[in-house]
């Protein structure tokens, strides 16, 4: 129950704080068109991560979550065009270093195959391309809509199992898919 909760309550509360930040904090004055956007991926990013009305356990992880990705969106936002790569260096190795402790407190149990370490460097690397593109884009766009754009990574996962895995998706799914979509264009438009 609790990770059904945590993905959609990350997703659209990280969107709104980075959002409001960017427009409140740093200026960001995005046009009609792309307010629209703003508007139109909230539902969508919702109904495709698989939320449902009703608080769950796990909203309070999913509002904790959605804290860390908008600092890390915002962070980002913040590195100028002068400092390369070097941000989401440092974010990725303040990462490992706050997982560290918690990884060599459990080190017995975490021995995982050599495959299983493989699918986690891939994920990693996967993650930080993410950022390195999410760190191009802001450099170029307003945060406000740069980090909109990024938060509809949830409809990636999807698009994929319903490709490549021929997976069946919900109608509230599909519905999301659409709004990301439309969400995208007005975004890229506006």
């Amino acid at each position: 129950m609790g990770e059904s909760v945590v993905v959609p309550v990350s997703a659209v509360t990280g969107v709104a704080l980075s959002v409001l930040c960017g427009v409140l904090v740093l200026g960001d004055r995005p046009g009609a068109v792309a307010w629209l956007g703003i508007a139109v991926t909230v539902p969508a990013l919702w109904f495709v991560a698989g939320g449902r009305a009703g608080a769950g356990k796990g909203t309070a992880d999913g509002l904790v979550a959605s804290l860390g990705v908008a600092v890390q969106y915002l962070a980002l936002g913040q590195a100028g065009p002068g400092s390369g790569l070097w941000p989401v260096a440092a974010g990725r190795v303040a990462a490992v270093l706050v997982l560290l402790p918690d990884a060599a407190r459990h080190a017995r149990r975490l021995r995982p195959a050599p495959v299983r370490c493989l699918q986690a460097v891939l994920i990693g690397a996967g993650a930080a391309l993410g950022l390195v593109l999410y760190l191009l884009a802001v450099q170029r766009q307003l945060l406000a809509v740069a980090v909109v754009l990024a938060s509809l990574y949830p409809a990636l996962p999807v698009v994929l199992g319903l490709a490549l895995l021929h997976e069946r998706i919900s109608r509230r799914q599909a519905v999301g898919l659409l709004g990301a979509g439309i969400a995208t264009v007005l975004l890229t438009l506006g």
